[in-house]
This record gives C-alpha cells, structure tokens and sequence, in this order.
C-alpha cells in the first residue's frame, strides 16, 4: 500500500496551505528564511521538503550542500525543476522515514517543519541518532479549536492521512531530544488566521558550540 502522503497532488497541497484562512505555506516560507540563516552551518537537510518552499533563502556563498527529503518523488522533481540555481547543492533524496533513516547522510542542521506529526517522536529520534547534526530546527502545529488539517475546498484530499498522524506536543518533544542528547533552545509561536499556530523549536546537541 502507497504512503498517503505518495498519493496528495503537490498542486492540491499547496494551495490548501496558501489559502487566505491558512496562510501556512507563508507562514513555513518566512520561519525557514530565519532557520537557515541562524545557524553556521555548511550542510542542512531539509525533512519533508515538498516542493522546496523556502529554498530560494539557501545562500549559496555559505552553505555546501543541501538534502532535501521526502517520501514523494514527485514533490523532490518539483523542488529541482523549481530551483535550478541550487543544481550542485541541492541533492534530493527519497525516503521513508518511518523505515529508512540509515539512508541519510550526515548533517550539520536538521529542518524539519510539520514532520514529526507524520513520523511520531520515536521515529525522528531515530533519524536524527542517524543524522548526528549540531542543530534541530522543527516547526509544529497547536491545533486550537480546529481539527488538525484547516478546514478548505481541498479538505478531503487528506482525508487518508488520519492514519499516519502523531500528534505532538512541546514538552514531550522536549523530552523527547533531550533523551537522545539534545539541550532545548529557543521557541518561537506564530498565530495562523484560523486560531491555530506554528511553533518553532530549536535544539543543540551537548557538544554543539
């Protein structure tokens, strides 16, 4: 059986989150700008890349080599084709999280923006024991009153992702990193129109400067 996530139309996808009642797909846009550009880092890796929101911010005078990851090919051509200024550093990978965190490569800075809501928190431990970065940067969502996927004209295009949803919350994420070695930092909250918000959290390995 696909992963649901094989199985949603990029196209679908991002309009459901540039909607004016959602304003998600801006929202992750201006949080990555900030989570690339405050760590000093020369290889990041971008969890769940989808279509490469947010890689025009990559300055390609600073960092080396970019992996971006999910489990949807069709999201990883889009990401190229889109960025064709990152050919040389941006290097796409498809996988399975859930099943294949020993396919990635090492790491400085791990993005992993509305990721650890589709792979729990086990999961993501284990990718980023793997992965072995200085730096954690992560975006959630806090639902409020809404259901967790914002009511919109493409609504049941997500409807087979109940199955693999894990909700999250901060400090059982916090907990969580700090079991695997990793020191919380800061946490940023951003309202969305809908009542819900999208919170950065941002973790340091022990022995990261």
């Amino acid at each position: 059986m696909r992963h649901p996530w094989e199985e949603i139309p990029l196209e679908d996808y991002e309009k459901h989150m540039k909607l004016e009642s959602v304003l998600q797909l801006q929202a992750l846009n201006e949080i990555m700008k900030s989570q690339l550009e405050d760590y000093p880092v020369s290889r990041i890796m971008i969890l769940g890349i989808a279509g490469g929101n947010g890689l025009e911010h990559i300055r390609k005078d600073r960092v080396k080599k970019v992996y971006g990851v999910d489990i949807n090919a069709a999201y990883l051509e889009a990401a190229a084709a889109r960025h064709p200024e990152l050919v040389g550093v941006l290097e796409c990978l498809r996988a399975d999280l859930t099943e294949e965190p020993y396919r990635l490569p090492e790491a400085e800075l791990v993005v992993a923006d509305l990721l650890v809501e589709y792979i729990g928190y086990e999961r993501f431990q284990e990718v980023i024991r793997h992965v072995r970065p200085a730096y954690v940067s992560c975006v959630i969502q806090v639902d409020g009153e809404e259901r967790w996927v914002s009511d919109s004209p493409y609504l049941h295009t997500f409807d087979r992702l109940e199955r693999v949803h894990h909700p999250v919350e901060r400090e059982v994420l916090r907990e969580a990193m700090g079991t695997i070695g990793y020191r919380a930092g800061g946490a940023w909250e951003r309202g969305l129109p809908n009542g819900k918000s999208l919170v950065r959290m941002d973790f340091a390995r022990e022995d990261a400067p």
